[in-house]
């Protein structure tokens, strides 16, 4: 298999030929823990996070180092995996500017979601079980970003897919909790599919399934092939980010523990399917087709995850379909091309961020709250949690994009890359993430005053107190990513030159002046500020959802019939096709060979009963036979 190694002399020695300890780090962490039994329940928790410590300032030593390279690209060969026939695969990994990215981030916030489910998960007897499956899902993500093939990210992918359904059904005791993790197990199954049938399509054209090999001879394929493998690469990249059609499976997700909702949903499993089409952008760049699909699945998604966000009381929930909207924000972006592809992967790093601060907040509020979830049981909060309201506040500032905080840099970024198309469908894109900007606005203030203004509406006996200083600091921290983060990846050190190695340069020429969008942005989102106050702020919250609502109400508690439509096209035709199929090789398949069986069974046993041993049996049926016989000859001959 071509790897980078010829093109980028780096001798072996040195940090980032060690890189492989990124993965190895956590990947013992898991297997220590969960091998190590009970022996390691007092000291798991500190281990888990150590491990990913660990690998944080590895990836921060090994970036510093990549910053020398010459082209900023190191492919580490590490063994073969798979030698057969005409398919050879060899492990390595390929440390470039966008696999950096991704390892600071999953290393970074990672680490910090560690420290916060120390205090989080403390009085849970399998706590150390927990530890070991953040372990294992950290490695497995590792593994997506830092492989040198697309073979090797299926293997990190597949390993993210599990360790998430063992994270999510974490709790496997309560029913909604194995559902969510079946759901999610199953609806990234349809994705991987996509993703696995990409691949055989690369090695049956190309001969090869490595980074290297694939995109530089994307030019031999044929329009037809790129294009099925953009769709199809799309496809899996859909199931693992829950984007349309495969986004049902996210919201549910929030089943397992609150620090797993902030991993998989902030900086790690959601991000994969953006960082498949980002590393695929090759492919993607000669196929228009199925950019713009990519294009249509961002701007459908990021409607509805925002639609469904305004009309859900549960907290966690809310944040659940806000990054849904988000990752269609990201997906949107990079189906742009070359002017999106950095505004995507900057709105990328800023939410992990803010997002991540959020649900960790989220997370506070429960525990103040004796793990209650339903805003409408809140009210007040500010006073009795003051640190979590304000770190919260500042990751609800810097995700509806409020003037120079981190998502206003990066949402406007993506909204002026749409309009630089300069045609219909550029407005039309546009208009859609600027409504989006309204609608964030809108859900997130209404969480904001349902949650920490008003009166207290708490549940009798609740006394609600601020969370321990362990969850409290990783709270802090990701607040000052929610301030500053977006100015620094933006303004004072760009992305786009960090980058520049992997998508190349690009020059935007603006059709709308940067300042006109961010004041336009500005406008709307302050709109839907103000209507949630109206809505909201100026009114008594009732105890209880009302029942009497519109349809447009009614549609997006149901989140827009998602749950229906799959059901409706794909999970009960598959059943009766099951059903259709069971029956057949029932009545069909083993009928013919049951029916054979017993025919032939039957047939010998009637045989077996002429057989009766008695010699003048045996003498009657000779005398039969001759006078059949006889009989037969008299017949021809006087005929």
């Amino acid at each position: 298999m071509e790897t980078l190694s010829a093109e980028v002399p780096l001798p072996a020695e040195g940090l980032l030929g060690w890189s492989w300890l990124l993965i190895a780090l956590p990947l013992a962490g898991a297997a220590v823990l969960l091998l190590g039994g009970r022996r390691t329940d007092r000291w798991g928790h500190l281990l888990g996070t150590a491990t990913v410590a660990g690998a944080f300032l590895l990836a921060v030593l090994c970036t510093v180092q990549l910053a020398d390279v010459e082209g900023r690209s190191v492919d580490v060969d590490l063994f073969t995996f798979i030698s057969t026939g005409e398919l050879d695969v060899r492990a390595g990994l390929l440390y470039d500017p966008l696999s950096a990215v991704f390892v600071l981030l999953i290393t970074g916030v990672g680490s910090l979601i560690h420290v916060y489910s120390i205090g989080y998960m403390a009085h849970d007897p399998a706590r150390r079980r927990f530890f070991a499956y953040l372990n294992l899902f950290v490695a497995a993500m590792l593994l997506l970003v830092l492989g040198n093939s697309f073979v090797a990210l299926y293997v990190g992918w597949e390993g993210v897919g599990l360790a998430s359904y063992l994270l999510i059904a974490f709790w496997y005791t309560r029913p909604a909790a194995a559902t969510a993790a079946k759901k999610a197990f199953i609806m990234n199954r349809v994705g991987d599919v996509g993703l696995a049938l990409a691949i055989f399509v690369m090695f049956a054209q190309l001969g090869t399934t490595s980074y290297a090999g694939v995109f530089g001879s994307v030019g031999t394929l044929a329009g037809g092939t790129l294009t099925a493998i953009g769709l199809l690469l799309l496809l899996g990249a859909c199931g693992k980010s829950g984007q349309f059609p495969l986004q049902a499976w996210l919201p549910d997700a929030m089943e397992g523990p609150t620090p797993v909702s902030a991993l998989i949903h902030a900086a790690t499993m959601v991000t994969a399917g953006v960082y498949l089409i980002a590393r695929s952008a090759p492919i993607y760049d000669e196929t228009p087709t199925a950019r713009t699909v990519v294009l249509a699945v961002g701007a459908v998604t990021l409607l509805i995850g925002a639609i469904a966000g305004c009309a859900f009381d549960d907290i966690k929930k809310v944040l659940a379909y806000s990054t849904v909207s988000q990752i269609g924000y990201m997906f949107l972006a990079v189906g742009l091309g070359p002017a999106g592809y950095v505004a995507g992967l900057a709105h990328l790093l800023t939410h992990g961020f803010f997002k991540a601060g959020l649900f960790l907040g989220a997370g506070s509020v429960m525990h103040a709250m004796d793990d209650s979830v339903d805003m409408r049981r809140f009210g007040g909060l500010w006073k009795k949690l003051p640190v979590t309201f304000a770190t919260f506040g500042l990751g609800y500032l810097a995700l509806i994009g409020f003037p120079f905080l981190s998502g206003f840099y990066t949402k406007d970024a993506i909204i002026e890359a749409a309009l630089d198309r300069d045609d219909v469908w550029g407005w039309v894109l546009g208009g859609v993430a600027v409504l989006g900007a309204g609608l964030t606005a809108f859900y997130m203030t209404r969480l904001m005053l349902m949650t920490f203004f008003g009166r207290a509406r708490w549940e009798p006996g609740v006394h609600p107190h601020e969370s321990p200083s362990v969850m409290t600091v990783p709270m802090v921290v990701l607040s000052l990513g929610s301030i500053g983060a977006g100015f620094l990846l933006v303004k004072a050190f760009p992305l786009s030159d960090w980058l520049e190695p992997v998508f190349g340069e690009h020059e935007a020429e603006h059709v709308v002046a940067p300042l006109t969008v961010g004041l336009v942005v500005t406008a709307v989102m302050l709109v839907g500020v103000l209507a949630a106050w109206l809505f909201v702020g100026r009114r008594e919250v009732p105890d209880t959802a009302p029942v009497r609502v519109s349809p447009v109400t009614r549609a997006a508690r149901n989140a827009l019939y998602a749950d229906t439509i799959n059901e409706s096209l794909v999970m009960r035709p598959g059943q009766w096709l099951t059903r259709a199929l069971v029956w057949v090789d029932n009545r069909g398949v083993d009928g013919a060979v049951n029916g054979l069986a017993a025919g032939l069974g039957g047939s010998s046993s009637r045989l077996g009963r002429t057989q009766t041993g008695f010699v003048r049996t045996y003498a009657l049926s000779m005398l039969g036979g001759a006078v059949l016989v006889a009989g037969a000859l008299l017949a021809v001959t006087s005929g």
